[in-house]
């Protein structure tokens, strides 16, 4: 069977692009190993949705998310938990390294404005007009009110459902082992049930951790990218979530979102390891401990919350400079590959995907994904 694009990966992004190709009345098969939703895309609660010291190359595609975000539930007609509560990332230091600290904060603010991200530095008093619970060594914030969050399961999903109602074939439990070749381009894909499907103008390999394989074994690319294991707990304070903004820190290793059930998920870069014997990642306590103590030092409303749920079982790949990477496979000239999101790469996947859809259907790269070519290492 032949197939005009095809799509190795239902987690958000390839579903996203399966969606944008389907809408645009293009033929779509999106092949996924496992079940949509099942990797990095998915899991408990919800993601951030930030621009707020993100890594200043990623903000043309963070500024374009923006635009996408409020309206996409209505366009995908399913709900993603898309809120925009406006976001902080909290300082108590004067300095912190060489790239924070109060001693940085007009000037990282002035730079985000620039990018088209809104930006203000509040101070501790204002501060506390909009987080009354955060600790008294708090001295200010860097302040993004289009920040915010959504439920990335949810949303994940509501793409396939939406590039399903718009004609694409999406297909589960078929992982793809092989990619046939000629004259420098990708013709076909082969599955782990024996499937051959053909590949008529462009093969999308989106499957986040699955690509650094992928790419060595059949196009002996090899990817500084690797496998990493995030954190991601869920707690229940014992009255209501103490913050209402998505909450990050200039120097500590947090992120706070509040639940809509009245839960907290508390994340910001703790990792797990990999259990071998049980095929997955499992949680390392001292890591639970340091980023609910962590929590607690910030919010005290969150020191005697309830750990309902430790997870580190969505694996995510990460780059060797920590932005993904996103270009054309070498050698060929049909194949477009998206890896080493590293942790950062939901929110501004609506507009990746606009840009790699654009990129596959005309040849042409947006200028927006030029800083992600592999030409940079």
């Amino acid at each position: 069977m032949k197939h005009q694009f095809v799509i190795i990966g239902g987690g958000i992004n390839g579903c996203a692009a399966a969606w944008l190709l389907a809408a645009a009345g293009e033929d779509v098969l999106l092949l996924e190993a496992g079940e949509i939703a099942s990797g990095a895309s998915g899991g408990f609660g919800r993601r951030g949705v930030r621009g707020n010291r993100r890594d200043l190359r990623e903000m043309p595609l963070m500024r374009a998310a923006y635009r996408i975000w409020p309206t996409l539930a209505d366009q995908l007609g399913a709900e993603t938990g898309y809120e925009r509560t406006g976001g902080m990332s909290l300082i108590e230091q004067e300095t912190t390294g060489t790239k924070g600290g109060l001693v940085a904060a007009d000037a990282q603010a002035a730079v985000q404005r620039g990018l088209g991200v809104p930006t203000e530095v509040l101070g501790r008093d204002r501060v506390l007009a909009l987080e009354p619970g955060v600790g008294p060594e708090v001295r200010a914030a860097l302040y993004c009110p289009l920040d915010g969050s959504a439920d990335h399961t949810a949303t994940t999903r509501a793409y396939a459902a939406a590039a399903e109602a718009r004609g694409a074939t999406v297909k589960e439990h078929s992982a793809v082992t092989a990619v046939e070749r000629s004259e420098g381009r990708a013709t076909a894909v082969r599955t782990a049930q024996g499937q051959r499907y053909e590949i008529g103008q462009a093969l999308l390999v989106l499957n986040n951790t699955g690509a650094v394989d992928l790419l060595r074994d059949q196009f002996d690319v090899h990817l500084p990218v690797w496998r990493i294991l995030p954190q991601a707990l869920r707690v229940t304070p014992k009255a209501a979530p103490p913050m209402s903004h998505l909450i990050g820190h200039d120097h500590r290793s947090l992120s706070l979102k509040a639940l809509p059930d009245g839960g907290v998920m508390v994340s910001g870069g703790w990792r797990g390891r990999w259990n071998a014997d049980l095929g997955r990642g499992e949680p390392i306590e001292a890591n639970v401990q340091g980023n609910l103590r962590a929590a607690a030092e910030v919010y005290a409303g969150l020191a005697d919350a309830r750990l309902d749920i430790a997870e580190t079982s969505q694996p995510e790949s990460c780059s060797a400079d920590e932005i993904p990477i996103i270009d054309r496979i070498p050698g060929t000239e049909n194949a477009l590959v998206g890896t080493g999101w590293t942790g950062h790469g939901f929110a501004i996947a609506p507009a990746v995907a606009e840009a790699l859809t654009f990129w596959a259907r005309t040849g042409a790269r947006p200028d927006s994904l030029a800083p992600f070519s592999f030409d940079r290492f």
